[in-house]
């Protein structure tokens, strides 16, 4: 019994290092250029409001080739931004949008998201 006990507690204790470290190491946003600020401007693909941030796919002309790119921006958690402000249909599929992004640093179609203007209207109430 005393050794079960034990087992327990060693096993409870390196499940929570096991999860502690893959969350610190999901929060590491050293991919983007948090130095630089882009600004794109297109439309809604789509919007994944889920766990652990957002998504928004936002389709991009391309002003070298003409072409719409497609960029991948990384948001606030939900949560994070329902207490800014944010509802899930803040941002919908076909909404004009100019998005303000930290770039990734590769040149990418992708950044993180640092303010969002739907039909000229700021989504939130986040400072920049």
């Amino acid at each position: 019994m005393k050794h079960s006990i034990k087992f327990a507690a060693a096993a409870s204790f390196a499940i929570a290092l096991l999860g502690a470290g893959s969350t610190f190491a999901h929060h590491s946003f050293a991919m983007f250029d948090s130095t630089k600020n882009l600004t794109l401007t297109g439309t809604v693909k789509e919007m994944q409001w889920a766990n652990p941030h957002i998504w928004i796919q936002l389709m991009v002309k391309d002003p070298a080739t003409g072409r719409e790119v497609e960029w991948s921006i990384e948001g606030n958690s939900p949560n994070g931004l329902a207490r800014n402000g944010w509802k899930r249909n803040s941002v919908k599929p076909g909404d004009k949008a100019v998005i303000v992004v930290h770039p990734l640093k590769d040149g990418g179609p992708g950044g993180s998201m640092v303010t969002v203007t739907i039909d000229g209207v700021r989504v939130g109430n986040a400072p920049d």
